[in-house]
């Protein structure tokens, strides 16, 4: 082999060095700038997914939002908030008053008890009834059933007088009525279905649509503040003509028919 050969061998083999390396160097380079601009993206996700997360724990949860919606008044309410809820013949002179929390499981042992004896006295004109609804359950034990129940209790009392209180009955029944601890009402379906079981609100379409929009969230929370602001302070709760109704003990909301009956027929002669 000549030196000439053998030089132009040594010269394309350092070329073809040079140009492989020049390759390498770009893929480096290319690899480079894409491990950078993932390693951005990521930083970008990341910090747009805590934005995120902080803008949403600074909303306000929909019973806080609920405060400032419209107001909407049940049909057959009173009063400026549509709170007073009075049901009964125009011409009985006296009203019970009735105070209640959807998830209190003494309210459901009263209902279950005396609630019958009380629709017929008011059916029979011997008293009105005047319901005030509660939620502190829902603080005291943290979540929104007494407040949801309270909504629903609005779309049924909108239907017609008959359907709030027979779902009032539905809603402390045995059969429905959960655990103190147990958050049942908080759901939509569930306070449905309980509706199914009441004549006047089976698949009535209306009710279902003012439950599932949160129609009366707003009048259940300005309920929740008349309770709030009575002197009551536990529920089950009587007054009449502004006296506490006990039973025999002199203390206790009477429990038992018979105890109801010499109380309120005392408190009718008073």
């Amino acid at each position: 082999m000549s030196k000439r050969n053998s030089q132009a061998a040594k010269t394309a083999a350092r070329e073809r060095l040079r140009a492989e390396r020049e390759r390498q160097a770009k893929k480096d380079k290319v690899k480079r700038q894409v491990v950078v601009a993932c390693s951005l993206v990521g930083v970008l996700a990341i910090a747009g997914g805590i934005g995120y997360a902080v803008v949403q724990a600074n909303q306000p949860d929909h019973w806080e939002a609920a405060q400032d919606a419209e107001l909407v008044k049940p049909a057959n309410s009173s009063g400026k908030n549509g709170t007073t809820v009075v049901i009964g013949k125009p011409d009985a002179k006296k009203t019970l008053e009735l105070y209640e929390d959807p998830r209190c499981p003494i309210c459901a042992t009263f209902e279950q008890s005396v609630g019958k004896t009380i629709d017929k006295d008011v059916e029979d004109g011997k008293y009105k009834i005047r319901f005030i609804g509660a939620s502190f359950l829902d603080r005291n034990l943290t979540g929104e059933g007494s407040k949801n129940a309270l909504s629903a209790l609005g779309a049924a009392l909108n239907v017609s007088p008959e359907a709030f209180l027979a779902y009032k009955s539905a809603l402390y029944s045995a059969e429905y009525h959960p655990q103190e601890s147990e958050d049942k009402f908080k759901d939509d379906s569930y306070l449905i279905k309980i509706a199914n079981s009441v004549d006047a609100l089976k698949d009535n379409k209306q009710f279902r649509t003012a439950v599932e929009d949160g129609t009366y969230d707003r009048w259940a929370l300005e309920m929740s503040k008349t309770f709030d602001e009575s002197d009551v302070n536990g529920t089950p709760t009587l007054m009449m003509d502004g006296k506490k109704i006990t039973g025999s003990d002199g203390q206790s909301t009477p429990m038992t028919v018979d105890e109801f009956n010499t109380a309120i027929d005392k408190a009718l002669k008073a």
